[in-house]
């Protein structure tokens, strides 16, 4: 095995800028949302693809890119997935229309897996307390990038333009990328018998993408003929029972479906999913109240504005992570998860009565974020702790996985609300669609107290 003292911190920084240059990549489409879809002249539910195509790549790398790099070798796989993210950066800074916007943030979505490449080359670098502080660096790097991105895209997209918001961070990770490529030893392969599940990966990108676009295609056209829907819903339906055959019968799965056999194990699943639907849809609702005209219900905010007026909720994010693990312990994921669900469900309900000054959404986005993620980190802590440690690799992949799904599954269903409640005339969303939005956000919210009774005796503490 190589010896730990070749890695020196040089090396670590280097992964750390790369995971701070990724984060910001990865965050500036929030805030830049609406500009976007004025720029390329699409709807709401076309707009919120582009957030999605990202995560849905994210989704389907993340159980992917540890075996990559245990079979490859970390620093090899790390290198390669960064030509691929610096690819679909340019693509996306390149775009003229929407296909190809979408192109290019299918490719940047492989970045997900920068963070388990880099914890597989540190692991096996350094010593075990080394690790943990070099792991905590790269995490953190990635968390703040995610703010940077924030806070940069408004200035960036303003003051250049929007295709500069994806060039720019993307140099960035190119030349980091070849820092990272010159100072970080190389990490033997470890031989393995399990196999890659591309099958299974690809038949859920596939039913994701599928009900995304159905999604898109049903909500902007009120006229699809209902033959039309039921082909849509039969492809998804296709798509969904060949990705869950493949799983269960596939030696090394992507997702080990198996694991949903533990009560625990799917309760936490169930949970995570409301929770992040949820979460997907205020992360979709608030940039888009946010931007509308200021001559009607909205506040005509710019990117700029938006960008500063969404970084609390960042903040408390990325604070919640650290929060949810001893809340866990403490409490239990149970009540936890419950407080959660009636923060969200009663800011959401207040914000659908209420949603009339800048301060209100700001306050509103924070305290979901917040929640959000105190719950879903909650249930990563305590369904580790209710399975065998043979088992929390593949129950946490799952979970975070789920997460993913749920999110997009948030996003896409808020963009579907506003395309349906858009005014016939101007296009844009009536203030009738906001309000629906938040109230259907809520009572998502509201449906985790429901599944927590339900599953009382299932949800370890």
């Amino acid at each position: 095995m190589v010896s730990p003292v070749r890695l020196g911190w040089l090396s670590i920084g280097a992964l750390g800028i790369l995971a701070l240059a990724l984060g910001t990549l990865q965050s500036v489409v929030e805030p830049a949302l609406p500009l976007l879809q004025r720029e390329l002249g699409v709807s709401p539910a076309e707009g919120a693809l582009i957030g999605n195509a990202l995560l849905i790549t994210g989704a389907v790398v993340t159980p992917v890119a540890g075996k990559l790099g245990d079979r490859y070798g970390g620093k090899r796989v790390l290198v390669r997935l960064m030509a691929v993210v610096s690819a679909g950066g340019l693509t996306a800074g390149l775009a003229p229309n929407l296909p190809v916007l979408l192109l290019g943030q299918v490719l940047q979505g492989v970045m997900v897996g920068a963070l388990p490449l880099s914890f597989i080359l540190v692991r096996k670098h350094l010593t075990p307390g080394e690790s943990q502080a070099a792991i905590g660096l790269v995490v953190a790097l990635f968390t703040g990038g995610s703010m940077v991105g924030t806070l940069l895209a408004g200035p960036i997209a303003e003051g250049l333009s929007w295709q500069w918001m994806f060039v720019l961070p993307t140099i960035a990770i190119t030349v980091t990328t070849l820092v990272v490529t010159r100072l970080m030893p190389h990490d033997p392969p470890i031989r393995s018998d399990d196999g890659i599940d591309w099958p299974g990966a690809v038949l859920l990108s596939g039913t994701l993408l599928a009900f995304m676009l159905g999604l898109v295609t049903v909500t902007r056209d009120g006229d699809v003929p209902p033959l039309a829907v039921g082909a849509v819903a039969v492809v998804v339906a296709a798509l969904a029972t060949g990705w869950v055959v493949v799983e269960r019968r596939a030696a090394s799965p992507m997702v080990d479906l198996r694991m949903l056999a533990k009560p625990a194990m799917w309760h936490a699943c169930v949970l995570t999913l409301v929770i992040a639907t949820s979460s997907g849809m205020v992360l979709f609702l608030l940039p888009q109240l946010f931007a509308v005209s200021a001559d009607g219900y909205g506040f005509g905010a710019g990117t700029t504005d938006i960008g500063l007026f969404l970084l609390p909720g960042a903040v408390a994010g990325a604070v919640s992570d650290s929060v949810g693990g001893v809340a866990a312990r403490r409490f239990g994921p149970r009540a936890v998860v419950a407080v959660g669900a009636v923060v969200t469900a009663a800011t959401m309900i207040a914000l659908a009565s209420l949603h009339t000054a800048e301060w209100q959404l700001v306050l509103a986005k924070a305290l979901t974020a917040f929640a959000a993620g105190v719950g879903t980190t909650a249930l990563l802590a305590g369904t580790a702790t209710a399975v065998e440690t043979k088992d929390v690799g593949i129950a946490t992949g799952l979970l975070v996985v789920t997460r993913v799904i749920g999110v997009a599954l948030g996003v896409q269903v808020a963009g579907a609300i506003l395309d349906a409640g858009a005014e016939p005339m101007t296009g844009r969303p009536a203030e009738p669609a906001f309000v629906t939005g938040f109230a259907v956000a809520g009572l998502v919210a509201a449906l985790s107290l429901l599944v927590v009774r339900v599953t009382r005796k299932g949800v370890q503490a």
